[in-house]
């Protein structure tokens, strides 16, 4: 039997639509203390129900992704406590996830880190994405999205020139890390 792979799909700018899929959202059939989210350090037994819960949730990483993408320190989120999120948090800035990179190549309006939206500009520079689509992107102005691609076209030119002189003649994609 084949079975196809759904891409995950990643929660889109302002989309709070996830939260209707929850495992922990109370509903009429299905009654949920919300305060069992919200445990002291040394509940282990609320601690655990909580985990329980999040471990049959649907959505329970674009939880995680929103609790992070938001700063969100309180509580269990996507299945993580505050402690066990705190490194996640320190970390967030260069999370790189290039299925975010292509979804936002695609089209798709996705939280991106900064190091993500570099992975964008680069790719689309590659690619030969018209600077009037990378604005769209990435949601900035055209005159920004030509800067960008000013700035990646010396960076790559800055490599090149510093990967020839160690002996290699050419920079591949995949030393580029780019995404498409």
């Amino acid at each position: 039997m084949h079975h196809s792979i759904e891409p995950r799909p990643h929660r889109l700018l302002g989309d709070q639509s996830w939260h209707e899929h929850a495992a922990c959202r109370p509903t009429d059939h299905h009654d949920v203390d919300l305060d069992l989210f919200f445990p002291e350090p040394d509940e282990m037994d609320r601690i655990h129900q909580a985990k329980s819960l999040c471990a049959q949730c649907p959505v329970r990483r674009t939880c995680l992704d929103a609790a992070l993408e938001n700063n969100d320190r309180e509580g269990i989120r996507g299945g993580m406590t505050e402690e066990e999120r705190e490194r996640l948090h320190s970390k967030l800035e260069h999370r790189h996830d290039y299925e975010r990179v292509n979804a936002t190549l695609a089209g798709r309006d996705v939280h991106l880190t900064h190091s993500e939206r570099r992975a964008v500009v680069r790719a689309a520079y590659q690619a030969d994405v018209p600077s009037e689509r990378l604005a769209w992107l990435l949601k900035i102005t055209e005159e920004h999205a030509d800067k960008l691609y000013r700035r990646t076209r010396r960076e790559l030119r800055n490599r090149t020139v510093a990967t020839t002189r160690h002996g290699a003649s050419t920079v591949d994609q995949d030393d580029l890390g780019a995404a498409a």
